[in-house]
């Protein structure tokens, strides 16, 4: 059993949390730091494979493996080599890599050196330059020159664009190949390495692997990350966790999932989101092991085609995924696999269509624990229990030690008006352990804090009477797309400055494979004239980030707008879901039909379809099941 999780709790929902939460958090015996619970857990699982890593994907491929032991020295080692390289405390080491063992040394070993902040791969040069410049980043992970991949290049533009990098340390994934494959590369590539630029396996060697060099005594309130959020502005918002903040969320998870040691949990999400990162510090922290499916996890299509086979070969025991990722492995039937180890599956980071969910488990037989959180508390707010009610469409009950309220506040201010009553709709407030205490820029807290240590999520949701957290919007307005952020401004900020708009405003048009495509409005100046194409192509080459490039424009005469003469979402929400319903039924056939789409108050975006003809029926439900939005068929 492991040291960490209380030995005798059985998460069945709400009414179990008070017999885990009578003994106080402070009492439980978490370290003071992440590196120290390796140290600890090197200790304690010697020779026990920790981390698992496939380069490929395929079942017939020999792994990389590392023990508990190995894990800690290369942590160790990689601390060690960024000390020397004079990272200190408060200095932070940019993480912009894919999957693959180095990243979680460099994770581990930077929060032991000094601050860590992960970068989505993905980013457009300048908003990474925006996130590194916003720490005065000295030393940039990244990965080596690599067919197939462009980060090597961003990292040479990052290095003119960044002035306080001084150091490129690179991670050559073609290490993890076949000897006649790493030479081709090498003679293809050239060399990469000096004027500041290292190998990160090189590098590290050098240096001691049984402890820190720099005497550094680490405590639970220092900064061990910085996580960049979109927030709902242009400019990442950096969102600060301290060591007690993510060793509370690892216990958190670890607990509430009931996890025991040896489970085995495949990390296919990536590494620079807090749910790939934390769910694997939780599997850890029971003594459990982490496999690591590729360096594009869930992205590369050899792990998705032998997703069931690796299943079976490796006796995974959980994963955790987005909807996205769950809509795609129903293309891969379970048939003639032996899946007996895995006892569930996580889903999170974007809403979990009704249909998908029943379809899912009815053809796995997986339990699903759906949750729901945030970076702000570092990972998890609320999980479904293993072992008690789950309901789809509810994301579950608090985390231990995590207390969550439904409020009014006041919509200039953020202050607090009043607590909802039970079942009454408002903003969704979060205090615990692995609630961070605030964004590294103190002007973007206004407002976020209804009172000291209760954050405004932004987010709505109801608590029902035993205590499930049900969702029913985002005040935030983020565009969710297949559990990445988008921010709608960056889209709007693009179109303004088309010389032909007059106002824009982005929306997610429901998408039935990743939640949301990113759409915008747009109401043109008098006497303007421009196509869908041509905007379409404009946004193409204005906006940086390729995932918030809109998939539709559509033209409005005039903004919805409240009575203070800002843009009313909701109607635009309400509008591009109608349209979206008209797409489908016209694909069915469905000719004659009454439609009604609105906001409910319990359950957020609803839309009832009244037929004339009722033997198409199922086929629409099966069909508007596929969506996020409640859907009900008369």
């Amino acid at each position: 059993m492991s040291q960490y999780r209380p030995a005798d709790y059985r998460n069945t929902g709400p009414e179990s949390l008070p017999a885990v939460e009578s003994i106080p958090l402070s009492e439980r015996g978490l370290p003071p730091s992440t590196y120290q619970l390796f140290c600890d857990l090197a200790e304690r699982y010697e020779d026990r494979v920790a981390l698992r890593f496939l380069m490929q994907g395929t079942p017939d491929e020999t792994p990389t493996d590392y023990s508990y032991r190995e894990l800690c020295q290369r942590i160790t080692q990689t601390a060690n080599a960024l000390h020397h390289l004079g990272v200190g405390a408060t200095d932070t080491i940019g993480i912009l890599l894919p999957n693959l063992p180095q990243t979680e040394f460099a994770l581990w070993g930077g929060e032991a050196a000094g601050i860590i902040n992960p970068i989505n791969p993905l980013l457009e040069v300048e908003h990474i330059a925006a996130i590194l410049n916003d720490t005065a980043c000295p030393v940039l992970i990244t990965l080596a020159p690599f067919p197939g991949t462009e980060l090597w290049q961003k990292a040479l533009e990052l290095k003119t664009q960044v002035p306080s990098l001084h150091t490129i340390i690179t991670v050559d994934p073609a290490a993890f190949l076949p000897a006649g494959m790493r030479d081709a590369i090498d003679q293809q590539r050239g060399s990469y390495l000096g004027d500041g630029v290292l190998d990160f396996d090189t590098f590290i060697s050098q240096y001691n692997d049984a402890g820190l060099d720099s005497g550094r005594q680490i405590t639970q309130t220092d900064i061990a990350s910085y996580f960049h959020t979109g927030g709902t502005t242009g400019t990442p918002k950096l969102a600060p966790h301290n060591h007690l903040n993510e060793l509370a969320c690892a216990f958190q998870i670890s607990t509430a999932c009931n996890m025991e040691e040896g489970y085995v949990i495949l990390i296919g999400l990536p590494l620079f989101h807090v749910n790939a990162v934390f769910t694997g510090l939780s599997a850890w922290m029971c003594g459990g092991e982490v496999l690591l499916a590729t360096p594009q996890g869930y992205r590369s299509p050899e792990v998705m085609k032998n997703f069931w086979p690796l299943v079976e070969k490796y006796q995974v025991t959980l994963f955790s995924a987005v909807p996205t990722i769950l809509s795609g492995l129903l293309n891969f039937p379970t048939a003639g696999f032996d899946l007996s180890s895995l006892k569930f599956a996580v889903c999170g980071a974007a809403p979990l269509a009704t249909e998908l969910a029943r379809q899912f488990e009815k053809q796995t037989g997986l339990v699903l624990v759906e949750g729901y959180g945030q970076t702000e508390g570092t990972c998890v707010s609320t999980l479904n229990p293993r072992f008690g009610d789950r309901f789809i469409g509810s994301v579950g009950a608090p985390v231990p030690y995590l207390k969550i309220r439904i409020v009014e506040v006041d919509e200039k201010t953020g202050a607090l008006l009043r607590d909802c009553d039970t079942n009454e709709a408002g903003i969704i407030a979060i205090s615990g352990p692995n609630v961070f205490n605030g964004y590294k820029h103190p002007e973007q807290n206004e407002g976020q804090w209804i009172e000291p240590g209760w954050f405004n999520t932004g987010d709505l949701g109801r608590l029902d009477e035993r205590g499930y957290l049900w969702l029913t919007g985002r005040s935030k307005d983020l565009i969710i797309r297949g559990g990445h952020n988008i921010d709608p401004q960056m889209i709007e900020e693009a179109l303004f400055q088309h010389d032909a708009v007059a106002a824009a405003a982005a929306v997610g048009k429901p998408d039935p494979r990743v939640g949301e495509l990113p759409a915008a409005y747009v109401q043109l100046k008098p006497g303007a004239d421009v196509s869908e194409t041509e905007l379409l192509a404009f946004c193409e080459e204005h906006i940086p980030e390729r995932a918030a490039v809109p998939k539709r424009i559509l033209f409005i005469d005039a903004m919805p707008l409240t009575a203070v003469g800002k843009i009313f979402k909701p109607d635009l929400r309400n509008h591009i879901t109608e349209l979206t319903v008209s797409e489908v039924l016209a694909e069915l056939g469905v000719k004659s039909y009454g439609l009604n789409v609105r906001i409910d108050k319990q359950h957020g975006q609803a839309v009832t379809v009244t037929l004339t003809d009722s033997s198409q029926a199922h086929a629409v439900k099966e069909a508007l099941g596929q969506y996020a939005f409640k859907s009900e068929v008369a």
